[in-house]
């Protein structure tokens, strides 16, 4: 053999090496610092040679498997009860070995959505404040990076933190918040995962193939189709830096610059493949959720978007139906005293209708925006209303967690006499005895502002000068509703119709527009 093949020969070898001899690893997820969930049988899992003997030990625990053909490997641990005692893992295989240490044991939840949960602490109230006193050693914080593709990823660049006033400004407030507020009354280790892609739309969270093989969305994924067919990301950069010399020269602002949609947040099954899939299967206790915002121009769709999206999750996952709970769209804009339709109010009445699905639950928060900002800066109370979902149904917690939502309504004459459940002690107006929030309809459909009276505890009279003979209720149906009646625990009601009238996101409605 002469000198250039023998060279060759060594080179090929150098280059198949490490795919021939796959080195022992664990996923970012599993790793220092972690929380393992209670009570729970804990999937492990990493990628070894293939075929080879992995073995894995914590607490007293041995368990033994073996690498499939690809080199994956998974063991899952016997449950253990919630311990701020640092624990060690160690994973064996071969003369290979992974030590991980400072394990604790407590509750874990993923803290997922668009920009209001990935909202970070060092931007929301009180930030000096919340970061300074951030020394909670038995809460982790790990965070997954923003990667949107159609790829499925099993892993991301990552690692789990201890939190401090040097890791927690940049974490999910309502996360932390939320977090915080658990492993202030449960005295166990709290992790926290958080997903958040700010502007993300809730199809971007859905496994594609779901997407595709269900009719209901055939005309958004053919839209997609052609996106994807016809965009050209460098085309569409060339031509802005065109247009930006061009408003240089001219002495005005540059255009704004393309984004990459097939890169996107937007695209769906993106960020299921890039941003959940390398953490699906970790042990969890449960799910908060702050999103809508992206989608609500499309309500109507959403309201069989949200469930999908939350039983492929279950599904996926393996856990049974963990506890999935949201946050229901804040107030938005200027405030709005005129009556009639809203693509808003129609995507928090697609939220309200997700309720419906086993182990969910829905924080309102109609009554902490900032109008005109989309950011409500007041993410503590925020978290808290989630945070007494968690408490009350997982955790025993004897505390008011529903809104009071409307029940029926009985027609007397030109009132509208509405029951309401879930009102805690009773209802209440905040700031004046008149509800406020109301709009009622007759026959014609015409929505007019209507006066609340309280009746006992749980009713409201509904009535309006412009109506003799109302048909239908509207309460709170605005983008930024005036409303004040909640229940005396402090939760509003839950914005609510009493018709079933066509909708504006309706797309039936908007094509004989």
């Amino acid at each position: 053999m002469n000198r250039i093949a023998v060279l060759t020969s060594l080179l090929a070898v150098a280059l198949l090496a490490p795919f021939a001899h796959a080195e022992l690893k664990l996923p970012s997820i599993i790793g220092d610092n972690m929380v393992l969930q209670r009570d729970l049988e804990n999937p492990i899992w990493g990628w070894a040679n293939a075929d080879a003997p992995v073995k894995v030990t914590i607490a007293g625990q041995t368990h033994d498997t073996k690498a499939d053909a690809e080199g994956k490997w998974q063991v899952k641990l016997a449950p253990m009860a919630g311990s701020h005692y640092a624990l060690r893992m160690v994973v064996s295989s071969g003369s290979e070995q992974i030590v991980l240490t400072n394990i604790v044991v407590g509750e874990v939840w993923v803290c997922s959505g668009q920009s209001n949960m990935q909202w970070n602490v060092a931007s929301a109230d009180d930030p000096d404040l919340e970061i300074a006193t951030a020394n909670y050693p038995n809460i982790r914080l790990i965070s997954v990076p923003q990667v949107g593709t159609q790829e499925v990823q099993d892993d991301f660049k990552g690692q789990w933190d201890i939190c401090t006033p040097a890791t927690v400004g940049d974490f999910s407030a309502v996360g932390y918040f939320f977090g915080r507020q658990l492993h202030q009354t449960l005295g166990v280790p709290i992790g926290l995962v958080d997903n958040a892609w700010g502007g993300s739309a809730a199809e971007a969270w859905v496994e594609r193939g779901t997407l595709e093989k269900d009719g209901r969305f055939a005309d958004y994924i053919a839209q997609w189709e052609e996106i994807e067919k016809n965009f050209d990301y460098e085309k569409a950069m060339a031509d802005w830096k065109v247009q930006a010399e061009k408003a240089k020269a001219e002495g005005k602002n540059p255009p704004r610059p393309p984004r990459d949609q097939l890169r996107g947040q937007h695209r769906p099954g993106n960020l299921w493949a890039g941003v959940l899939s390398p953490t699906i299967g970790y042990g969890i206790r449960g799910t908060i959720w702050y999103q809508g915002e992206s989608n609500a121009g499309r309500a109507y769709q959403y309201d069989d978007l949200f469930g999908l999206m939350i039983t492929e999750w279950r599904n996926a996952w393996g856990q049974g139906d963990f506890p999935f709970y949201w946050v229901q769209l804040a107030d938005f804009r200027d405030e709005t005293d005129t009556p009639g339709d809203d693509e808003w109010a129609e995507l928090r009445e697609a939220q309200t209708n997700t309720l419906a699905l086993p182990n969910t639950g829905q924080a309102v928060i109609y009554d902490l925006g900032e109008g005109r900002d989309i950011h409500p800066r007041d993410k503590q109370n925020v978290a808290k209303r989630l945070a007494r979902i968690a408490l009350a149904r997982d955790y025993g917690t004897q505390i008011a967690y529903k809104s009071p939502s409307f029940e029926s309504m009985e027609i007397q004459g030109n009132k509208a006499v509405l029951t309401f459940k879930d009102v805690g002690s009773t209802l209440y107006t905040f700031d004046t005895r008149e509800a406020k929030g109301f709009a009622v309809a007759g026959e014609d459909k015409v929505w007019h502002n209507a006066t609340g009276t309280l009746q006992g505890n749980n009713k409201v009279v509904v009535t309006s000068d412009a109506v003799e003979k109302p048909v239908a209720v509207r309460y709170a149906w605005a983008v930024n509703p005036v409303a004040n009646l909640q229940s005396r625990e402090g939760l509003p009601v839950v914005p609510f119709r009493t018709d079933d009238w066509p909708q504006v996101t309706d797309p039936a409605t908007q094509k004989a527009e």
